[in-house]
């Protein structure tokens, strides 16, 4: 989604002053002695882990979320250091603006809980980030910055676009993991955000979710005694559930109580499913009062639990990057949908760096993405 060196450089620029202004280090700080919070993502990380000291792990870090002047005071040094090494400190609110266009492209804020943000409020930063920028030109009158976009577009061209097959790969509404050979099939037109650790699926306009991980070191001789064991650590009370079988695999099908940080009290319907020599648990959850309308959704996505051959596992491929030169007569929708509309028109112009309202300039080099 970056346009050009210059905004790759701010991005780095960001990370690294985080880290020279040591933000994490402080909320980790701040985070110790008061797990609460903390405690009540238990469910999200695998059952191997003392999910009641997840604060005081170097895990809980991953689940902290820098304050707004963390984010400004990165934010300028990010510029401050991009500058230093001679490229165009413009990159830092030219990144952010491309942030803030996500959102709009995806017609809300990200389909999932606060709690998985990182970085809030892109756009409020642009502006205040700004001056910074005027100084930093202003004290180098004369300088000759760097943006290079030709060689960003030279460098990511056939790079993977989203998931890889090692971590699974969302297609549609569904999701696939070739290594492990299994697919799910999510609720139609929910959002899909993958990460290392687990899948989280959110419906469209609602807080209703789906979860799936992959449990280590499973405790217990059944899936009931498994299942038993992983929800009580994360404080969630049995309502009434069954063993069964899912694909032809053991299983255990329950109805649980608990709280969730950032949804407060959920119901949730999770199964644990034995295959191979792994426990997978997939559920889904929603508040008390609006779990049983979306119950029947949730178990038929449970229950879409199904393994892939070797062949069907092999043939799935990745998403790559590729660059096109737009003709007379191209809009965003119509380059989508020829390269296999893996990617909406208006995320596509957000890759490109323009508006997702717009359309894009004929004679221009741009960045497509082709299905796997």
């Amino acid at each position: 989604f970056l346009d050009n060196e210059a905004e790759l450089a701010g991005v780095l620029g960001h990370e690294i002053g985080h880290v020279t202004a040591r933000h994490a280090a402080q909320q980790y700080t701040r985070s110790v002695g008061g797990t609460i919070g903390l405690a009540a993502l238990s469910i999200f990380v695998p059952a191997a882990r003392p999910l009641g000291d997840l604060a005081s792990t170097g895990l809980g870090v991953l689940f902290l979320k820098y304050g707004r002047g963390d984010e400004l005071q990165a934010d300028g040094l990010g510029a401050k250091y991009e500058s230093a090494g001679g490229w165009d400190p413009e990159g830092v609110p030219e990144m952010l603006s491309t942030l803030g266009r996500l959102d709009e492209a995806a017609g809300e804020k990200k389909g999932v809980p606060n709690w998985l943000s990182t970085h809030p409020d892109p756009l409020s930063r642009v502006k205040q980030i700004q001056p910074q920028v005027q100084q930093i030109k202003a004290a180098a009158p004369g300088a000759e910055y760097k943006r290079d976009r030709d060689q960003l577009l030279e460098r990511v061209d056939g790079l993977v676009y989203g998931d890889s097959p090692e971590q699974g790969i969302a297609r549609g509404s569904t999701f696939f993991h070739p290594p492990l050979k299994f697919r799910v099939d999510f609720p139609m037109n929910w959002e899909i955000q993958n990460s290392p650790s687990e899948v989280v699926a959110k419906a469209p306009n609602a807080e209703i979710y789906m979860l799936l991980e992959l449990v280590e070191q499973p405790r217990g001789r059944t899936m009931q005694d498994v299942a038993a064991n992983q929800m009580r650590m994360a404080g969630f009370r049995l309502l009434q559930g069954d063993r069964t079988t899912i694909d032809g695999l053991e299983a255990f099908v329950g109805v649980y109580q608990g709280q969730i940080q950032g949804l407060g009290s959920v119901t949730m319907r999770a199964a644990h499913i034995a295959y191979e020599r792994n426990v997978f648990m997939l559920a889904g959850f929603a508040a008390p009062n609006v779990f049983q309308r979306a119950d029947g959704a949730l178990a038929t996505g449970i229950r879409s639990f199904k393994r892939l051959t070797p062949a069907e596992a092999e043939n799935i491929r990745p998403n790559r990057i590729d660059r096109y030169v737009v003709r007379g007569g191209d809009t965003w929708q119509s380059i989508a949908d020829r390269s296999g509309g893996v990617v909406k028109p208006a995320t596509l112009a957000v890759m490109n760096h323009a508006e997702p309202n717009s359309q894009p300039q004929p004679g221009a080099r741009i960045k497509i993405v082709v299905g796997g």
